[in-house]
């Protein structure tokens, strides 16, 4: 039986076979999915990848672009809202 602390699911389960024939539980940490576009799901630029931990010690100017919808969307999503909006609002 695993260690309680182990037993969670925020690690990796891999199973390993040893020379003697019996199957070990190696555990590795998950790798972190890069942030996606609320859009068209491209992946995001300027924001980093990894554990929330990790991203919550980054100053803020780190964690996501400084612009609007930033950390949201990607660039070209944005800029196609920005001139719906600017054509709703010239009509």
């Amino acid at each position: 039986m695993p260690e309680p602390r182990r037993r969670s699911r925020s690690l990796k389960r891999t199973f390993v076979k040893t020379p003697g024939g019996r199957t070990l539980i190696h555990y590795k940490k998950k790798r972190h999915k890069p942030a996606r576009c609320g859009v068209c799901g491209a992946k995001l630029s300027g924001t980093p990848t990894g554990p929330k931990i990790f991203i919550k010690k980054l100053p803020k100017s780190r964690r996501r672009p400084n612009r609007p919808y930033g950390g949201n969307l990607c660039p070209k999503c944005t800029r196609r809202i920005f001139l719906r909006k600017a054509m709703e609002i010239s009509l």
